[in-house]
């Protein structure tokens, strides 16, 4: 099987764990990525607004709006990386590529640490987005100017102990889940 055939079918196992996930998860879902985020009050932030069945984590990036820049990611062009315009609780939006919702207007910043959505991870720190490598651009982009923390952020039922990964996938730092938080080993 094809690397992007293994990507293909672990993209469609992890979308049903999330589903599965997404419709039986209890409050407070958030929790544990606002206990990680305290320990970064004032830096850069980047979060997202979520789309279908993702993980929320907008309460997390409330708090952390109240000490600090936090912003949602832009899609500017296929093949490019994210811009990230800062985002703040009831802020004006409007609908983006993707049908994603974007701040308007769009005032950019460089975020720090990254709150990154996903289809599956590996506990080693791999991630297995959407396909279009909108990501891994972006963190390899920032990494390259300065000390960037990369943090998946999903259900932990989306999991995935035999992730697929290409040389070009940019590693998490950190993983966050409703119920731990996972520090890879590396």
């Amino acid at each position: 099987m094809t690397l992007e055939a293994r990507k293909a079918a672990a993209r469609k196992a992890g979308f049903a764990r999330r589903q599965q996930a997404f419709d039986t998860q209890m409050p407070g879902a958030a929790g544990k990525l606002s206990e990680v985020l305290a320990g970064y009050r004032g830096v850069p932030v980047s979060g997202f607004l979520p789309i279908r069945t993702e993980i929320d984590p907008v309460p997390a990036m409330a708090e952390a709006a109240a000490h600090g820049p936090v912003g949602v990611p832009v899609i500017v062009a296929k093949a490019t990386p994210l811009k990230f315009a800062r985002w703040e609780p009831d802020c004006t939006l409007v609908e983006g590529a993707f049908k994603v919702m974007i701040p308007d207007p769009a005032e950019f910043l460089e975020p720090e640490v990254l709150v990154v959505p996903l289809v599956a991870f590996s506990r080693s720190g791999g991630r297995l987005g959407y396909g279009g490598g909108f990501y891994d651009r972006t963190l390899e982009m920032l990494r390259a100017k300065r000390p960037t923390l990369a943090i998946g952020f999903a259900f932990s039922a989306q999991e995935d102990r035999d992730l697929p990964l290409e040389p070009t996938d940019q590693p998490l730092d950190m993983i966050v889940t409703e119920s731990e938080v996972i520090t890879p080993k590396g």
